[in-house]
């Protein structure tokens, strides 16, 4: 079922049944992580968590229907990192403190929960069309958020304002998202990475 349409795969990551489905979407996340859409398979999943690769329909109709969901949980995750350092912050914050705030939770979520989200990114590219079009409700939910955080700098005047938003955004997420091929924690702080980050966009020397 690897073809399934888009509506096949959601209503495929709806109706798996919860009990056993964090341990299978853990284990594939791993594996993803490391060998790409295109060389995880049913049969490497179910090795990994130890059942029959038959078994896993019992929780997922499809390795589609797993793809996806690890990307929404990796987004998800990294989302809600986000949102609550932004909610945490006082309300006399201005943009700059909010963009750093922002990449500051990214960054952890990215790195500290770097199975799924890494899997997510390393699968998008190579997944089939339908997968692509499952999860990408759930990462423009994301993108909304950056959205919001460089409106506010464009309207402050802390970045250039001949450079779209939206192009912006973009250029902040994929800085960010690139991270986890060349960060190790035994050379990096990720909040330092943080500082140094929010310095570039705001073409300013890192606090």
């Amino acid at each position: 079922m690897d073809g399934a349409s888009a509506s096949e795969v959601s209503r495929d990551m709806e109706a798996a049944p919860r009990d056993g489905r964090r341990t299978i979407l853990d284990a594939a996340a791993r594996i993803l992580r490391h060998n790409g859409y295109k060389a995880t398979t049913l049969r490497d999943i179910a090795a990994a968590v130890g059942i029959k690769a038959g078994s896993i329909y019992y929780h997922f109709a499809s390795k589609d229907a797993i793809v996806a969901a690890v990307m929404n949980d990796g987004v998800e995750r990294v989302q809600e990192g986000v949102s609550r350092a932004l909610s945490g912050l006082p309300a006399t914050a201005g943009p700059a403190e909010r963009l750093e705030a922002a990449i500051a939770a990214h960054l952890h979520a990215l790195l500290e929960y770097s199975d799924y989200t890494s899997a997510g990114l390393k699968a998008f590219t190579d997944a089939p069309e339908a997968v692509r079009t499952a999860a990408r409700p759930v990462r423009k939910r994301y993108e909304a958020v950056w959205d919001g955080i460089v409106a506010d700098l464009v309207a402050a005047r802390l970045v250039p304002d001949d450079v779209p938003a939206e192009t912006l955004a973009l250029a902040i997420l994929g800085m960010m998202n690139w991270s986890p091929e060349w960060y190790r924690a035994d050379r990096h702080a990720i909040d330092r990475l943080a500082r140094d980050f929010a310095a570039i966009v705001l073409r300013r020397p890192a606090g």
